[in-house]
């Protein structure tokens, strides 16, 4: 008798014990946050896609209350920050603002293996915006169409080259490279703007380089912009879309980003993040931003980002085909 009722006790002290725990953690979640929040970019500093979210962290810190620090983790084309986030607490307090194009769908089949589950190692919070790339050469270069320079690569054959900084500048320049006969060579760099001296020395032939980057490069007359990679003409944007340029169908590459915390991020959280994020894209301030950036809006919750990131792997799991790009 008496271990039965020393049992119930037990058992009753361990219920409570688990009720305050419970009680507890919710009351964290419904003060959350408490601290600063930690966004995690893959890109170096001052790249053009840190410079989009460090503005997205800005405007969170502003909605939050609390201090939003970006951290830099470049490497491995946008993987090393999303493995960062992917092995971090779902508590909130680590964010991913990631191309999801990238990250979560390209990588896939540009590494034989990456160090997490696209799927299943994240929680997905919100969309944020899509943008695009410009095939670039020099500015003094000969080439001032992209006729003009599919024939003078087709010269020069397999001592051409072009360099790339992303998956989707990489998938780009591979199925212009197969689609129109080439032979370049790729030479990959840790962003875009890396190359820059090799492309005005004139040791790398060409680069698709994203919008946000490679705009304040020909404005300032560094490097000429000869098309773009949406499917559609770009409004404001005086260039032709390379299936217009260079006679590809199809071609349409415009990189989608978004936010995205750990696995097993508490549905409270995720939903007070999805809100401040919705109301950041309402914003006249973004819309003003990514007009300034070259990016276009392309606003939505955690469901349709969770919905989009399927469709987009099998996208470059076509496109990759397309490309003929061999996992390293």
């Amino acid at each position: 008798m008496r271990l039965k009722i020393a049992g119930i006790i037990a058992a009753s002290l361990l219920n409570a014990g688990v009720s305050a725990q419970a009680q507890l953690y919710l009351a964290r979640e419904k003060l959350y946050p408490t601290r600063e929040i930690r966004v995690v970019v893959g890109l170096p500093a001052g790249s053009g896609g840190d410079v989009v979210a460090r503005y997205y962290a800005d405007k969170l810190s502003q909605l939050a209350g609390k201090p939003v620090i970006v951290e830099n983790r470049p490497g491995m084309i946008l993987s090393f920050g999303a493995d960062a986030v992917a092995k971090a607490a779902p508590d909130g307090y680590t964010i991913l603002i990631t191309s999801v194009t990238s990250s979560h769908a390209a990588n896939l089949f540009n590494f034989k293996k990456l160090p997490y589950d696209p799927i299943k190692d994240f929680t997905p919070v919100a969309l944020l915006h899509r943008s695009y790339f410009m095939l670039m050469v020099r500015a003094d270069a000969p080439w001032t169409t992209v006729v003009e320079l599919t024939e003078a690569m087709k010269k020069k054959g397999d001592k051409a080259s072009y360099g790339y900084g992303a998956p989707p500048a990489l998938a780009a320049a591979e199925l212009y490279k197969s689609r129109s006969g080439l032979q370049t060579i790729a030479i990959p760099y840790k962003t875009s703007v890396a190359s820059l001296s090799e492309m005005l020395s004139g040791e790398i032939d060409f680069q698709f380089i994203d919008a946000t980057s490679g705009t304040p490069l020909r404005e300032g007359g560094k490097l000429r912009a000869l098309a773009v990679t949406t499917g559609q003409r770009v409004p404001g944007v005086d260039l032709p879309t390379m299936a217009e340029a260079a006679g590809i169908p199809g071609f349409d590459i415009a990189p989608v980003w978004g936010v995205l915390l750990p696995a097993g991020a508490p549905a409270s959280i995720v939903a007070r993040l999805e809100s401040w994020f919705a109301e950041i894209s309402k914003m006249d301030a973004t819309r003003q931003f990514l007009a300034n950036t070259h990016a276009a809006p392309f606003s939505g919750g955690a469901q349709e980002l969770r919905d989009f990131i399927p469709k987009e792997i099998e996208k470059w799991r076509e496109l990759s085909r397309l490309a003929r790009i061999e996992p390293q």
